[in-house]
């Protein structure tokens, strides 16, 4: 799969559906949805509760959009299959370690440095202009990640 002709497109249709009201997870997975053989509606509803952190400020959505993307491009489907499933848990771990080494964690609340599962936390969000231009970043940074997962692991097949 080529991506270097993708690489602006992702980032642009990514930072385009999350400044359309989308969730961060959803702008992720539908930026990917023509490699990853779904379309654009079937990759905006599979990240549909996916976003700010699973709404718990869990796990990024933007980071949970991306693991979503490598396991429709690589996930196990066949019980038999274990090279899959190997390569699977192998790009996940590179997509974790990776986003929470560019951005000092993979939780919601920590990057946000406040709970947005709470009113106080979702308030402080608001105020503070973090889902218009911190996340934004958050989905940028997810989906250079994810294009340096899929390119790495495409080119040592």
């Amino acid at each position: 799969m080529s991506l270097q002709k993708n690489h602006t497109s992702h980032s642009d249709r990514a930072r385009n559906l999350f400044s359309s009201n989308f969730h961060c997870s959803q702008a992720v997975i539908a930026a990917f949805a023509d490699e990853c053989g779904v379309t654009e509606q079937q990759a905006l509803k599979m990240g549909g509760c996916l976003g700010s952190g699973m709404r718990k400020a869990e796990v990024c959505g933007a980071c949970t959009g991306a693991l979503v993307v490598l396991g429709l491009l690589y996930g196990q489907s066949e019980a038999d299959d274990l090279v899959s499933r190997k390569k699977a848990n192998m790009v996940n771990d590179m997509m974790m370690d990776r986003f929470a080494q560019s951005n000092g964690s993979y939780l919601c609340k920590d990057l946000l440095h406040c709970d947005i599962s709470t009113p106080e936390g979702l308030q402080y969000a608001r105020d503070n202009n973090l889902f218009t231009e911190f996340c934004p970043r958050m989905v940028q940074s997810a989906v250079n990640i994810l294009e340096d997962i899929i390119s790495e692991t495409d080119s040592s097949k």
